[in-house]
């Protein structure tokens, strides 16, 4: 996958209107990720704590046997009882290649509402709005060193329409958005993907989406990177901001209001008075 250098936000709106007449497809929707440094490869939070090849039923029991019931007590999400028979088509080849649903409704709810609060978790998440994950993209202005440029990703996961593979090999299953959990999820017009490999001694296990994009097939897994430059980055917010599209919007919590009104008051109204 070659990185695309795009100037300016006209720029980069462009591209994508071009990708979308292209590849627009309902069955296999254009999927968009932003990343603050481009750098920075595609990871999950699973594989970023470090336990990115951890089987399946490893992590279904992790996250409802072990700590389900205190996450039930404290947290106001419906934590599915655990159930060994749910681990099963984890240890059939075919299971990640078959058409229906990945998970069961009530685990991907629950694997959803992990993902939004910090819990590390095999989705790598995507949005359905190439303005939202412009905005994760040049979001952050920590102090330290800044990144030279910020990265948009996009996605298509059957732009012949059809995907297959090889047993062992790393696959990339998109999830879909339609599932009742919490609200950021629809904030921020939220769709996942899993990538994982079949272990022949084990069953299924996460695996790098990276690995996939790596291969370049010609058929399937379609992956473009846009890269903008970090000076972007008060034009950008400031267009989004005018689309009501801010933390405050994408989180709905007390702490992204006040990064808001930072944003808001100080940030824009500087850039406005020229200062």
């Amino acid at each position: 996958m070659q990185a695309t250098e795009i100037p300016d936000w006209e720029t980069f709106e462009q591209r994508i209107k071009e990708l979308r007449a292209k590849y627009r497809s309902e069955s296999s929707p254009l999927l968009f990720r932003g990343q603050g440094n481009s750098d920075w490869p595609l990871k999950t939070t699973l594989e970023r704590a470090g336990a990115g090849r951890m089987l399946l039923s490893d992590y279904y029991q992790l996250i409802c046997a072990s700590m389900g019931p205190e996450v039930k007590t404290f947290a106001s999400v419906d934590v599915p009882t655990y159930d060994p028979e749910l681990c099963r088509p984890f240890l059939d080849p075919a299971f990640l290649y078959e058409i229906g649903d990945v998970f069961p409704t009530p685990l991907y709810r629950y694997m959803a509402y992990l993902r939004h609060f910090g819990f590390p978790s095999p989705l790598l998440d995507w949005s359905r709005s190439p303005f939202v994950a412009a905005f994760f993209a040049f979001r952050d202005d920590s102090a330290g060193d800044k990144p030279e440029k910020r990265s948009v990703f996009v996605y298509c996961e059957k732009p012949v329409g059809q995907k297959g593979g090889k047993i062992g090999e790393p696959h990339i299953r998109q999830i879909g958005p339609y599932v009742q959990t919490h609200e950021r999820h629809f904030r921020q017009r939220c769709d996942y993907t899993i990538c994982c490999r079949f272990d022949k001694d084990y069953g299924w296990r996460f695996d790098s989406h990276q690995a996939v994009f790596d291969r370049e097939l010609p058929w399937q897994d379609y992956l473009w990177k846009f890269d903008l430059p970090s000076s972007q980055r008060t034009k950008v917010l400031g267009v989004l901001s005018d689309y009501n599209l801010n933390a405050f919007s994408l989180f709905g919590s007390e702490e992204s209001l006040l990064e808001t009104m930072w944003l808001r008051e100080h940030v824009l109204r500087e850039r406005d008075s020229g200062g």
